[in-house]
Order: C-alpha cells, then structure tokens, then sequence
C-alpha cells in the first residue's frame, strides 16, 4: 500500500521536523506501507512555516489548489490513499469529490477517533485564528455537540523545532495548556498542529493524568489503512450522492481548470518526495 502524505509546510526544509515526521511513520504504519512525504511548493511561502499566510480563509483558499491538484497526480501514479497531514483538512471535501482513492484528513481522523475515546474533545494548538475554522469543520464533520474547549499553548511553531533538543518547556507548555483544556471539561485532548502532534509522540506523551492525548498523524494513517482495506475486501468506497460528495464530469474539470489556469501536469510528481518505509 502506498500513501502520499501532503503537509502544509515546506517539509523537506524543516530537518527536525521531517526526521520526527519519518520516525513517526516507522513506528506506526503497518510492515506493508509506504508513505510518500510531499510539502508545498517552495515557492508557496516566505518562510519555513505558513503562519498568518494559512490562518486567513481566502490564503487559505489558494492553498487549496496545491492539494487538489497533488490528489489527482497521486491517482494517476498508483498511490492507494492521500493524507492531508493538517488539521485544517485543507482541500479534503473537493479533493474527494475528485478521485477515487480514499482521501482521509489529518482533522477528521483525530476528532472521530477523539470522538471514540472520550465525551468530550478538546483542542490544544498555536494558531489562534485557526479556531472558527476548527469549529466549522468539527460541526461539518456532525461531532459539534462534543466539542469543548480549544486552548492556546504560549510556544509556537519555532520553539517545537527547538524543542526535539531540549523537550522539557515546550512538554510544560502544553501540559499547562491541556490542564486548562481538562478543567473546562475536556476528557479527551486532541493536539492542534502536526508539528505538535509528532513532537508529542515523539517525546512519549500520550496522557495529561486519566486524560488521552490522540496521535492525530497515526489516526490519520491508521484511517488510510483502514480505507484502503475496506475499498480492496470489501468494495465501500465514497458516497457520490449529493452536492457535496458527487464527482463532477471529467471533461467540466479540465475546461474549467484550464480557463482558471491551473492546467499542470497531473502525471508529473513533484521533485520533492521522500519515501518512508516501514523496517521489516
């Protein structure tokens, strides 16, 4: 099985996070998978993370486009799954409605498995805009009435990189803010961005006292596997009924990707693909 993960940041620039990123892979991805690292285009950002240049909806908007269009080339490469690797699940809904490998979003994978492990999710993240968004796509995803308190840690994404040499303030800064999450009621705690979530799993921490902490990368992988055996034994595959999930007519697509100009070839990979497997 071969997946083709897409991260939000520029990831083949970011060697710490990266390294945790395939470490990661090895540890929870079955013997039989491959995962496929891909970032944004290099030219997508200033900087080595998006910041505020993700946290507006319109920006984000634009970067839309990246993923949609990395969903219909891994089709056409063979690939058996996409993971969008951001809690935002940028581009989830219509990168579905396009292709028929299962496409499993780093947001919704975390908040149904949270869903399963406890009343009440709450959400520890950096990017405080992020949260109308968060609330939208968990009411979206029909789990709004176990949504509880999101919280705000006080480091952001440059302390976590420096974080995987010296753990202990970036590890105190989340358990506070997950203690404050826990004492508005939260009984489960989903981490908010991916560079936190690895840095978490990496570090071994999976609970704040009798509360879980959810790997929402290993829920997005495990979600991919699950998908792809129940598409290959079983024959369930998306629904196409309905606005929402009906895939448009391959001819529409193209005249209408080319008169928006974004006709690029969807047989081409990006230069930038790091394979992960699994030691046997």
């Amino acid at each position: 099985m071969k997946i083709w993960h897409q991260s939000l940041t520029s990831i083949e620039s970011i060697p710490q996070y990266r390294d945790a990123v395939v470490n990661h892979i090895q540890k929870v991805a079955r013997p039989d998978v491959e995962v496929v690292l891909h970032g944004m285009s290099n030219e997508t950002y200033p900087a080595q993370y998006p910041g505020h240049f993700i946290t507006y909806n319109y920006l984000q908007s634009l970067h839309k486009e990246q993923f949609i269009k990395n969903a219909l080339i891994a089709e056409k490469a063979g690939y058996d799954c996409v993971f969008i690797g951001t809690i935002p699940d940028v581009g989830l809904l219509e990168a579905r409605t396009l292709v028929d490998i299962p496409v499993i979003g780093y947001g919704q994978a975390s908040f149904h498995v949270a869903s399963m492990l406890g009343d009440t999710i709450g959400i520890v993240n950096f990017l405080e805009p992020l949260t109308d968004q968060l609330k939208f796509n968990i009411e979206r995803y029909g789990l709004g009435s176990k949504l509880g308190p999101i919280v705000q840690t006080n480091v952001g994404f440059y302390d976590i990189l420096e974080g995987f040499a010296n753990p202990g303030p970036v590890i105190q800064a989340f358990t506070n803010a997950a203690e404050k999450a826990i004492e508005l009621g939260a009984d489960v705690i989903v981490p908010g961005e991916g560079p936190m979530n690895v840095f978490l799993a990496t570090h071994g921490i999976s609970r704040i006292g009798d509360v879980p902490i959810v790997d929402s990368f290993a829920a997005g992988i495990k979600m991919c596997e699950t998908f792809y055996d129940l598409k290959k034994n079983s024959g369930v595959t998306m629904t196409r009924k309905g606005y929402f999930n009906a895939k448009p007519p391959e001819e529409a697509v193209t005249k209408l990707r080319e008169f928006y100009n974004l006709k690029s070839d969807l047989h081409a990979e990006s230069d930038y693909g790091l394979s992960v497997k699994v030691p046997f």
